[in-house]
């Protein structure tokens, strides 16, 4: 009777222990379930939200993702600060105290060269090393690779004028002629050093202030983005759409 007894209560245990690891198997995978759902829910949501300019990627990757990168969102604040420096110093240099660019060239050479001359010629007398003037070689592949990216963006500026310029888009040819406007009037306010310098400075600090900032940036943008698209709509509804435009010609095969 005790053997019965013990083998019902032993069926008894495992049946529990089966059941309750259905329900927990059941909570594990409702969990989970849920969880991919907020997930999804999230990336959703997240890939709805509004980014200046329509960048998809962080401001790092935009910059490239390089060291340029980290001097401009300031990784490195002291390689930061020293170019920053460095630019104060050469804009200081020639637009405040109006030193000329050959006259600072000729000077720095000249100083080189006279104390290495004399170092060359008078260490047997002050009993030191002769100064080892190192071979440079410029590398040709970083200058062909700088050439060639600047050969490809200047083409594409041209191609852009010239689709501007044969009356393609409208619109882009408003924003270029209002930005050569922009630029003459600032151009007739400073020099081109200076214009120089401001957009240097700029660039070390509006892109780590929108870093640090983009979460309140990036609404209040998204609302002007808005309302400049409605202005331009009326713009056009009642000026743009107006403008008489010539026939087109077909094209021959």
């Amino acid at each position: 009777m005790a053997e019965g007894s013990e083998s019902k209560q032993s069926a008894v245990e495992s049946m529990m222990e089966k059941i309750s690891e259905k329900i927990h198997g059941h909570d594990s995978s409702s969990d989970s379930d849920s969880d991919h759902e907020k997930s999804g829910s999230a990336s959703t949501v997240q890939s709805k939200i509004f980014r200046l300019f329509g960048r998809e990627r962080p401001v790092h990757h935009v910059f490239g993702g390089g060291k340029p990168a980290d001097v401009f969102l300031w990784r490195n604040k002291k390689i930061s600060a020293g170019v920053l420096g460095v630019a104060t110093a050469i804009w200081v240099l020639f637009e405040l105290i109006e030193y000329h660019l050959l006259t600072l060239i000729c000077h720095i050479s000249i100083l080189c060269l006279a104390l290495l001359f004399l170092w060359s010629n008078a260490h047997t007398f002050i009993h030191k090393t002769p100064p080892r003037i190192p071979e440079v070689h410029l590398p040709e592949e970083p200058f062909i690779q700088v050439a060639s990216a600047l050969i490809i963006e200047f083409n594409r500026a041209l191609k852009l004028l010239r689709d501007i310029a044969s009356g393609r888009n409208l619109k882009e040819f408003l924003m270029v002629i209002a930005a050569c406007w922009v630029l003459s009037i600032v151009g007739s306010w400073c020099h081109f050093l200076t214009l120089f310098y401001i957009s240097f400075v700029l660039l070390h600090t509006v892109p780590v202030l929108y870093e640090k900032y983009e979460d309140k940036v990036d609404p209040f943008a998204e609302k002007a983005t808005i309302e400049i698209k409605k202005q331009y709509a009326v713009f056009d509804a009642k000026v743009l759409s107006k403008i008489p435009k010539g026939p087109l010609k077909t094209k021959k095969v």
